[in-house]
């Protein structure tokens, strides 16, 4: 019997880790610009352009849980989060495009980073 996790199971797996770290920076990015209030429009309203990025990604990808395929993942995540709040009139000032940029290469290629190693070491 065999114990390797289906290409489906892997694709959306990863595709949940990357999303619920993307709310995970809308909730702190809102946190932090609400004076600790927070609701749940506060986080979509900030999350959901990033999401859209990411599940484009991850449309596109055969593999997106490799370093590589993270690189695009990060990629459209941010570019097509920044022209999505662009075009709907939300906020892209030179700071929250740093964060957005830095926090996101952090977390969507950190956890790649961090499974390649493991792999690699059994």
């Amino acid at each position: 019997m065999s114990t390797s996790t289906s290409p489906y199971v892997l694709r959306l797996g990863a595709l949940a880790l990357d999303a619920v770290l993307v709310v995970v920076f809308a909730v702190l990015g809102a946190r932090t610009h609400h004076d600790g209030a927070l609701g749940v429009e506060d986080v979509a309203d900030v999350a959901w352009p990033f999401l859209v990025g990411l599940g484009l990604a991850h449309a596109l990808l055969q593999t997106p849980f490799t370093l590589r395929s993270g690189l695009l993942v990060w990629l459209s995540t941010v570019v097509v989060g920044m022209v999505l709040r662009q075009l709907t009139g939300d906020g892209t000032a030179v700071a929250f495009v740093v964060v957005a940029t830095l926090f996101n290469f952090a977390t969507l290629l950190g956890w790649r980073a961090i499974a390649t190693w493991r792999a690699r070491r059994t």
